[in-house]
């Protein structure tokens, strides 16, 4: 069916297959964009053309009329030597209609509901291939290798994927026209859509980027580097894009599919105001008439054309394009006024400096120079009155690429073929005058038909369907036409291509006739019949024989093009086989074509060498292609991906092809040319497939084949070559006859041999196939591989891609240090894996399988993952592949190579969950907190999803989370203890009792939300819910009674205001970092009608969180607008925390509108609280952190010392210390830095804090100084400082804390001695002491590397006469009076909290051992002096504290220590610490603790010590110091509502600190949280040097600056090492792209044949070798006695305990099976358990396949020999068992060397070698069959017995590397020949006697050489040897590895026999790594003395014969 009238021209080509597509309706016509083709007319179908003889010339140099152009090329005058030549007539072929067409873009609208607008019924579209979509993106790829469809209709795009909508688009205006293209450097390919007035490019994941055009873009098209914008002529751009109204015709295929036109209006002029004027600058006559687009992100650039060697703007808007290549950079035109078509090659060319200055306008504006892109000409035509109608790109038969153009007006398809000039550093491109042809066509396409998957070059190799003028369809590969197709009878059968039925009036004609065809993708066209219809059809690709495919690929490869031609013209041609014949023809039925092809080559060549002579005349071309000259110049000139060969072949179309290619040539020589290079290339692929076990079957066809062909020609070493391999194949094979030929065959057994043996420097390079070491060809792919790692792996150095050998190998990117992980990356880069190595014969994946083994412990760190997964270390795979990908395409491709290379070896690990950072609640019995004295017996606390598998594993049976989780629940009523009979007077008790537990309760939710931080995502569809806070009480003694605080005496609702707020902020900070940000619509939902202070907690949870970013300004405008307190408060920190650092200027306006002081006198006045003034001050310090700003910093030193008299005076301490915080904070750390500034900033500090010499006043007046009255500061200063009066005992801890963090960790002495302690009596009287306590940590923070953890340390701080004064206390004071005894002690209890709080800050969140020993010490000393409850032992602390000093003091000193000490232990859960807080946190009021502050530091420290959960810990970082010292700021709230001296919401701010430097380890099976031991190393620092020490995960690492590497250790897991640069950065973030940790979760891998530590916590691996003992007797036992009953462990119990790997798993459930016991072999069962035990002892699973697989071989060869049946074994297996021997002595030599030895047992191997030279000689008929052999060149007889004996003579030829029999006998008569020369003289006997060997002798001596005198021995070897020498033209290894076999041979028959000569062959099959030792370094032993005596007697020889 036809389509609608379409309103866009559209590129009807994927990025590979095609340019922009026209419409047909349009001059310019449909073009797809594919490769180039030659066409020749067919002759059978065009002999009307046949007299044509002019040659179709069109060039630029001799243009010529298109329409005088003959059809076809004229051939030369045959001279009369040249053969006749046979015709040969196409095939017939059947289409597969696959049904029909109908574009799914209308199935979709029709599902959606038809757009209605006015462009309803005009669409268009365009179909490409899957591999854009690849490139594309991922997601597409999904969909296979169906066609995509992009689908337009007016401004909707819809891309679909078969029946599947895949993307959506909708842009602002119509779409003219849109391809894909490369564009920058992005590798994917984007969707370019143009518009009116802009072009916008989508990519796969959707994101979208416009571009702005002027409306004189009309086109656009793509080239491999741009894109390529066409714009209308001067005055004639359109300005209405309008629909065509053309209609459907169904007689001209141009008018298929009517496509959008744009009209012209001469009536509109081109404005010069477009988007380039500034490149123009006005002067029109730079306009160019095409532009290329490079970039998304740049401006387009003019399009030059070279002009006699000069550049020029292009200008000619008559050149309209048709037609571009993205593969080649070629442009197709047609200039209509000229009649003319061009043919263009696009180049970038840097300017000269002449043409930079005189018309190149292309400088950015830097003034830097940009490349040009210019246009050449290559070719011209004139004579076409029309624009072809299509112009594509196919392949010619000599692989040379051509281009098509259509022309429809004249009915032909001219063709013009590329010469490409490939040189160092261009690519140059010309068409010749007399290389231009064409064939009659009405309609034509590109197709990949015949050879699908190669490339030539850049270009995939096209073919070209051809609709002929009688509606005729034909096949062509260049100009050979391959077959005619035809149409099945009746098409009313078929179904539609989207599952949509024929309707039912749809009547299809029995005559139907194609008439057109269009959207050819790949291997599928849509065909038009004549009734309208449309149908897509699928033409035979790809043969369903593998094998097959193989050969074909092969052929196509190894022959040159001539004879492949030839061979496709016998393929496809009219003959009695059956091969493409049929749509849906057998895999047997194709091999059996094939094969038959094949022996067809054979009878003609037979037929004709009986028929004709051999003509010996050769034309001038032939002999100027067989000369020297072509040989040189072939080596200089070459086509894109073509033979050089072809090349020249390809100059001579008018003259040679028509006799050598469209006929070959009728001589037998050149079938038998044909044959030879046939069986040169098969035999590659032959070899190819003895490297895959699964393939057997196809190898024994292609080995008859082969041999057949082989017979033929005469090649008896083929011949022989295959017989050896499988002789059980062959019968009837006689006396052997002449050899023809004296090749030998290549054999890559016998390469890897060599390779093991000597190196690969020694092997012999003409045992590699031809076709093998061919560079650019995917032919033979596995043996290449094999190559290449074997080259890799035994010494090759690689250049660039490229081996010695000639084989191109692609290396994975990765670093490596030895041969082993260079293969190992090679075999990455192949896309080598483990299903493609278990499928190699096992000798061959020996060697490989030891470089997986070496590497497997400690592979490099940079390996892609795929890398990991081939060496069992799924663990770094997943760790790798977790860590994000720089862009989507390298995500796909990453995740593409890891599925190749596991498939399906990763099917058994589980998906991976991460517990810590996932709500996965263990059950509904933990997410409700259950309490025994409860009444509901649960509650919802907040808490209840903190119990993670992750929490369970590191606390284990221990229930302390339970107990915190217990202490800091809030959510349900206290306890209070009663008597069971209350009175009167115990309500008053129970409402004072409830009263006091009610301060605890309102302090727990602070402590609460560190407990739970970031634990938890939110779904963002779900509202968010604060768990309640429950102040009332309940009585156990009256059945759990309820009791309520009575709101007669307590104000509740003032009681909770803040406390609820609290509650708020700790169930936000639950929230975990998200991969994306919480929404603003999740933040405005849950936003209530009114405000309160649960949403104003939430706000300041999220801004801690940084999520409140995502609020605009109109959002935080309304939220002030509301004016409720606590929200302001919270906003404005959570904001300032969310822009911390970044000085946003919107912000920082925000907050200045609350810091009244800071209003111009214009501003209204406003009465704003202090608390809202002294939030808005530390939200200005945090915006600007760090920035050192002075105009900042002098605002808020002037509001340390501002008073204003309407202020609460007891909260002016709380805004002058939130001033001091602010300052500290924009100057943090930076105090050394403010040159010029520091000082003036000093000396106010200071005069704040009272430091000179003014002591003896409180107050004193200061007047603003002139610098500021001269900064403009004068009026700020004077109104802020109210009359110029600050109070000290307000100014002095502001300013403390602004020194402490401006000089942090400076080091600054001068600081330092002016914040002094009090050392005099009279200092302390007028000091006051929590003053004192905040210069010791200030002095301490400034000195920060002087801090150390020590009682000394602490007692430095104490001045001598307050150190004096409490060590003399006694209950007589003395001389002293009691006020001073007040002071000093006072001063001591501050000075120790002071210090212990700056030991709390140095060492937060190390756990370090020594600082928590000291602070535990001080709190309990201090806890003692209040009440003694512990004995601390051997200390020496000043006593009788409590006399001196208040109850109050103490506790808040106490509790600051302890405070102190959860911040060293933040997050480890410490028992000892908890033990403290509880007992803290339980004592009763009666002792006067209950005060509020203390209970918030209880809960607080209860909170740090399991801070997140124990994930989280504190960071030492300047901003991590200052955050914390703002929440450990000692002085504390005297109520739930106090915040007169610090702001309660500051005690959050400990989030900034927090990292989560939390580990844990997921075992990469179970993907379970398991225990692993980690050796942790640091770096070195002042205090200690670089340590290593030992954490069990999962655990705390040390923070970043100090952590130098991380190793899980231990022998149950694999090792692996995470190095670190350490740096002053922080803590990796939630998913960052740099994360080593991968967001705190570490995969590991268990060891095969250990337990996980949850499971055998004390370890029980050595134990194994016993219980799998013990299981293996046990099984024997009960195999023997027949009972199975009892309690025991079964083998696949014991092997899953160990292991997780499925194969082990499964074999041993197959050792348990019952019908296993009842087995007649019991020494197989006992070998298979040997077995198993040896792979899952020594952990190399993959080695079970490998001993079975050799074990089995040796049986079935145990079970012919000694047994008579009839087994079919072929030789290939002895040849794996040589490799396999190879491969034991080159781990024995030191050739290949493994810290964990050799991967197999070579006991096992030296075992199946003697085994099998026991069965030769237990072989009754192996001396005379090898007799006959040797003497005749015949195998045994036919029959059962003779091929039983065929079969053991083969075995013991491939064994021994027996040369043919050819060889044996010219080794012989050379020798000979050269004896009788020399006259045998008396000092040489050993060749004489040589001489005189007879075949029976030569047999027997091979049978057993040991049992020959020496000179025998010598004579034969070097008899051998010398022919063999010849044959490889005397390589430098004299003798040969004929000569090496031959020792080997003695050696380890003499090592075997006297190591390995036991009656049960299966008891010593497997022996213990020390026995191997032993083992080993006797047979070095017997091989060095042995080898020393052969070289002796080599040496003699070779004396003797030299004399």
């Amino acid at each position: 069916m036809g389509r609608g009238p379409g309103t866009a021209h559209l590129t009807n080509g994927p990025a590979r297959h095609g340019g922009p597509a026209r419409s047909s309706s349009l001059p310019n016509g449909n073009f797809s964009r594919v490769s180039i083709c030659e066409i020749p007319p067919c002759p059978q179908f065009h002999q009307k053309l046949a007299g044509h003889s002019s040659r179709s010339r069109a060039s630029l140099h001799t243009p010529q009329s298109l329409a005088t152009q003959s059809s076809v090329p004229s051939l030369r005058n045959p001279r009369p030597c040249d053969p006749a030549p046979v015709a040969m007539s196409p095939g017939v072929r059947h289409l597969n209609v696959l049904g029909e067409f109908k574009p799914f873009g209308l199935v979709a609208e029709a599902l959606d509901g038809k757009p209605q607008d006015a462009a309803a019924d005009k669409y268009d579209y365009f179909l490409f291939d899957s591999s854009v979509a690849r490139e594309a993106g991922s997601g597409a790829s999904t969909s296979g290798a169906g066609d995509h469809e992009i689908f337009i209709r007016g401004n909707r795009i819809i891309w679909t994927t078969g029946s599947r909508v895949y993307k959506r688009f909708t842009v602002a205006s119509p779409v003219i026209t849109a391809c894909w293209c490369h564009l920058g450097d992005m590798g994917e390919a984007l969707l370019c859509v143009l518009q009116a007035d802009s072009l916008t490019v989508y990519n796969a994941s959707g994101e979208v980027v416009t571009i702005p055009l002027p409306q004189s873009i009309t086109s656009i098209w793509p080239l491999p580097f741009g894109l390529l914008l066409e714009q209308a002529a001067e005055g004639d751009f359109p300005r209405n894009i309008h629909f065509s109204s053309s209609i459907f015709s169904s007689g001209a295929c141009d008018t298929l599919h009517p496509r959008r036109e744009i009209g012209h209006s001469p009536q509109s002029n081109f404005s010069s105001m477009s988007p380039f004027d500034n490149v123009l600058k006005g002067d029109t006559t730079l306009l160019s008439s095409h532009l290329i687009l490079k970039d998304p992100m740049e401006d387009p650039q003019f399009v030059y054309v070279e002009d006699r060697g000069k550049l020029n703007i292009m200008k000619d808007y008559n050149e309209r394009t048709i037609w571009t290549s993205e593969q080649v950079p070629l442009m197709a035109s047609y200039n209509k006024g000229k009649a003319q078509h061009s043919l263009w090659v696009a180049e970038v060319v840097n300017p000269t400096a002449d043409e930079a200055m005189s018309s190149s306008p292309d400088v950015n504006s830097m003034g830097v120079r940009l490349k040009q892109f210019s246009f050449h000409r290559i070719w011209q035509g004139k004579g076409a009155h029309a624009a072809a109608c299509k112009v594509f790109m196919a392949i010619d038969d000599d692989a040379t690429p051509i281009v098509c153009f259509l022309l429809q007006g004249q009915k032909k398809l001219l063709s013009l073929r590329l010469q490409i000039y490939e040189t160092n550093s261009d690519v140059l491109f010309d068409v010749k005058p007399d290389m231009s042809w064409s064939i009659p066509a009405v309609s034509a396409a590109p197709v990949v038909v015949t050879q699908p998957g190669v490339k030539v070059g850049l270009l995939p190799h096209t073919d070209i369907i051809v609709l002929a003028p009688e509606n005729t369809l034909l096949l062509y590969s260049g100009k050979l036409c391959l077959c005619r197709y035809l149409l099945p009878s009746c098409l009313s059968r078929c179904q539609h291509l989207h599952n949509m039925e024929f309707s039912g009036n749809v009547a299809v004609s029995h005559d139907v006739k194609i008439v057109g065809l269009a959207d050819a993708v790949e291997g599928r066209v849509n065909i038009v019949i004549n009734n309208g219809q449309m149908f897509r059809c699928a033409l035979r690709q790809n043969p369903s024989s593998s094998l097959v495919k193989d050969c074909m690929e092969a052929m196509a490869e190894g022959m040159i093009s001539s004879l492949y031609n030839h061979f496709l013209r016998l393929l496809w041609g009219d003959n009695d086989v059956t091969y493409f014949s049929k749509a849906d023809s057998s895999v047997d039925s194709e091999w059996v074509s094939f094969s038959s092809i094949m022996l067809q080559m054979c009878r003609r060549s037979t037929y004709i060498s009986e028929k004709l002579p051999v003509s010996t005349c050769q034309s001038s071309w032939d002999f100027l292609v067989n000369s020297q000259f072509h040989q040189n110049y072939f080596k200089l000139s070459s086509f894109t991906g073509a033979s050089s060969q072809a090349v020249l072949e390809s100059q001579a179309v008018g003259c040679s092809r028509s006799t050598t290619e469209v006929k070959p040539s009728g001589d037998s020589t050149f079938y038998s040319e044909l044959l030879v290079k046939s069986l040169d290339s098969l035999h590659a692929v032959y070899e190819s497939l003895k490297l895959d076990y699964l393939r057997k079957l196809d190898l024994q066809l292609l080995a008859v084949l082969l041999f057949n062909i082989a017979k033929f020609l005469g090649e008896e070493c083929y011949i022989d070559h295959y017989v050896r391999d499988f002789p059980y194949l062959f019968n009837n094979l006689g006396m052997r006859n002449s050899s023809l030929s004296g090749r030998s065959p290549p054999n890559l057994f016998r390469w890897l041999e060599n390779c093991l043996q000597h190196g690969f420097s020694s092997a012999d390079m003409n045992d590699l196939p031809p076709l093998v070491c061919k560079e650019g060809s995917f032919a033979a792919s596995r043996a290449k591989k094999i190559v290449s790692f074997y080259s890799l792996l035994f010494g090759a150095q690689q250049i660039g891609n490229n081996l010695p050998c000639g084989v191109c190998c692609n290396v994975a990117m990765g670093s490596y240090s030895t041969a082993e992980e260079h293969t190992i990356l090679a075999m990455v880069g192949e896309k080598f894996g483990l299903q493609q190595l278990d499928s190699l014969p096992p000798g061959v994946s020996l060697p490989l399988r030891h470089a997986l083994d070496k590497c497997r412990e400690s592979p490099p760190t940079d390996w892609p993952a795929a890398a990991y997964v081939l060496l069992g270390r799924e663990d770094l795979a997943l760790t790798l592949l977790k860590q994000p990908c720089k862009t989507s395409v390298q995500e796909a491709q990453a995740n593409e190579n890891l599925i190749e290379m596991s498939t399906p070896y990763m099917l058994h690990l589980h998906p991976v969950t991460i517990p810590s950072v996932a709500f996965d609640s263990l059950g509904s019995e933990n997410a409700k907190f259950e309490d025994a004295d409860s009444t509901d017996g649960s509650v919802t606390d907040g808490m209840e999803h903190i119990f993670t598998s992750c929490t369970q594993l590191r606390y284990g049976r221990d229930l302390r989370m339970n107990e915190v989780r217990r202490l800091l629940s809030s959510a349900r009523p206290v306890a209070i203890k009663t008597s069971v009979n209350p009175s009167a007077s115990d309500q008053d008790v129970q409402q004072a009792q409830l009263w006091q537990l009610a301060q605890r309760t309102t302090a727990l939710p602070i402590g609460r939300g560190a407990f739970t931080l970031a634990t938890i995502h939110t779904l963002l569809t779900e509202a968010f819910t604060v768990p309640k806070l429950v102040l009332a009480g309940r009585l156990p003694a009256q059945q759990n009674a309820t009791v309520n605080l009575d709101p007669n005496m307590r104000n509740i609702q003032e009681l909770k205001s803040w406390p609820e707020f609290h509650n708020a902020v700790a169930a936000g900070l639950r929230l975990a970092p998200l991969q994306g940000k919480v929404s603003r619509t999740w933040i405005i939902y849950n936003k209530p009608a009114e405000p309160n202070a649960v949403h104003a907690g939430l706000l300041l949870a999220l801004g801690l969180h940084g999520y409140l970013r995502v609020l605009s300004i109109t959002d935080i405008y309304q939220y002030f607008s509301q004016e409720h307190e606590s929200t302001t408060v919270g906003l404005m920190i959570g904001l300032a925390a969310s822009y911390r650092g970044t000085m946003h200027p919107a912000i920082s306006k925000v907050l200045y509108v609350h810091i009244p002081a800071r209003h111009p006198s214009s501003f209204p006045e406003l009465e704003l609280p202090t608390l809202l003034q002294s939030a808005a001050l530390m939200s200005v310090g945090l915006l600007y952190e760090g920035s050192a700003h002075p105009q900042t910093m002098q605002i808020l030193l002037s509001e340390i010392g501002r008073r204003s008299g309407g202020d609460n005076v007891l909260e002016r301490e709380g805004y002058a210390v939130s001033a001091g915080f602010s300052l500290g904070l924009v100057a943090l750390g930076r105090g050394l830095d403010m040159l010029g500034f520091v000082e003036t900033l000093l000396d106010r500090l200071f005069d704040y804090i009272g430091g000179k010499e003014l002591h003896n006043e409180r107050s004193y007046l200061l007047t603003p100084s002139t610098e500021e009255h001269n900064r403009g500061f004068g009026q700020v200063t004077s109104a802020m400082m109210d009359m110029a009066a600050f109070n000290i005992d307000v100014t002095a801890p502001g300013a403390i804390v602004a020194l402490a963090l401006m000089f942090l960790k400076t080091e600054s002495e001068v600081v330092l001695s002016r914040l002094s302690i009090p050392c005099t009596q009279f200092d302390l009287q007028y000091v006051r002491p929590d003053f004192i306590m905040l210069r010791v940590i200030a002095r301490n923070m400034i000195m920060w590397n002087r801090v150390h953890p020590s009682k000394n340390w602490i007692e430095s701080h104490v001045p001598e006469i307050v150190k004096i004064g409490v060590e003399g206390l006694r209950e007589d004071v003395g001389i002293l009076m009691e006020t001073d005894v007040e002071a000093l002690v006072q001063a001591y209890i501050n000075i120790v909290a002071g210090a212990c709080i700056s030991l709390g800050l140095k060492f937060a969140g190390t756990m370090d051992g020594n600082a928590q020993e000291l602070l535990y010490e001080y709190a309990v000393y201090f806890l003692n002096e209040m009440k003694p409850v512990a004995a601390v032992s051997g200390s020496n602390f000043p006593k009788g504290l409590a006399n001196y000093v208040d109850r109050g003091t103490l506790e808040i000193c106490l509790h600051l220590i302890v405070l102190s000490l959860s911040v060293v232990m933040a997050g480890s859960g410490h028992l000892q610490t908890l033990r403290l807080l509880k007992f803290l946190r339980g004592r009763n009021s009666a002792d006067g603790h209950s005060n509020y502050g203390t209970q918030m530091t209880i809960s607080l420290a209860i909170g740090f010590l399991f801070l997140g959960g124990g994930m989280h810990t504190f960071s030492t970082s300047n901003s991590s110091i200052a955050a914390l010292l703002i929440t450990l700021y000692p002085r504390l709230p005297a109520g739930p509502n106090d915040n007169r001296c610090h702001l309660q919401a500051f005690r959050h701010l400990y989030v900034l600190a927090t990292e989560a430097r939390w580990i844990q380890t997921i075992d990469v099976d179970t993907g379970l949280p398991v225990y692993a031991p980690l050796e942790v190393t640091i770096k070195e620092s002042e205090n200690y040097s670089e340590t290593s020490f030992c954490e069990i995960t999962p655990c705390i690492l040390p923070e970043r600056s100090i952590l130098k590497s991380v190793r899980v250790c231990g022998p149950r897991y694999w090792t692996q090492v995470i190095n670190i640069v350490p740096e002053e950065k922080p803590w990796w973030t939630h998913g960052a792209k740099n994360d080593p940790f991968n967001s705190g979760t570490l995969y590991i891998k268990r060891k095969v044949g250990a337990c996980s530590y949850v499971d055998d916590p004390i370890g029980c691996q050595s134990l194994l070798s016993q219980a799998m003992h013990k299981v293996f007797s046990m099984t024997n036992l009960r195999a023997s006695s027949g009972n199975t009953a009892g309690n025991y462990i079964s083998v696949d119990q014991l092997v899953s305990t160990f292991s997780s790997v499925p194969s082990l798993i499964a074999f041993a459930r197959l050792c348990r099976d019952p019908s296993w016991n009842s087995r007649p072999d019991v020494d197989f069962q006992e070998f298979c358990l040997q077995v198993l035990f040896e792979c899952v002892s020594k952990d190399r699973p993959a080695l079970l396949q490998v001993y079975l697989s050799l074990y089995t071989t040796m049986e079935l060869m145990a079970d012919l020999v000694m047994n008579n049946n009839d087994v079919s074994c072929d030789s290939v297996s002895v040849s794996s068992l040589k490799l396999a021997l190879a491969y034991t002595q080159a781990a024995l030599g030191g050739k290949l060397t493994n810290a964990r030895g050799s991967v197999v047992q070579s006991i096992f191997i030296g075992a199946l070698r003697k085994r099998l030279e026991d069965l030769f000689q237990c072989s009754r008929h192996l001396s005379d069959d090898l007799h006959s052999y040797l003497k005749l060149g015949r195998w045994p007889a036919d029959g059962s017995d003779g091929k039983r004996r065929s079969i053991i003579l083969s075995w013991y030829l491939q064994w021994f590397g027996m040369p043919s029999p050819s060889v044996v006998e010219k080794a012989v008569k050379k020798v000979n020949a050269k004896s009788s020369k020399s006259g045998g003289s008396k000092g040489s006997p050993g060749v004489p006697i040589a001489l005189e060997f007879s075949r029976q002798s030569m047999s027997l001596l091979f049978f057993d050489v040991r049992r020959l005198p020496s000179p025998f021995k010598a004579g034969f070897v070097f008899a051998v040897c010398f022919e063999k020498t010849k044959e490889i033209k005397y390589r430098k290894m004299a003798g040969g590895n004929f000569m090496h076999r031959v020792i080997s041979y003695i050696a380890n028959e003499i090592v075997v026999n006297g190591l390995a000569n036991s009656p049960a062959f299966q008891r010593f099959a497997v022996r213990t790594s020390k026995r191997l030792e032993e083992v080993s370094n006797m047979a070095a032993q017997k091989r060095r003395e042995i080898a020393d005596k052969v070289k002796d007697l080599s040496e003699e020889i070779e004396s003797r014969r030299n004399h």
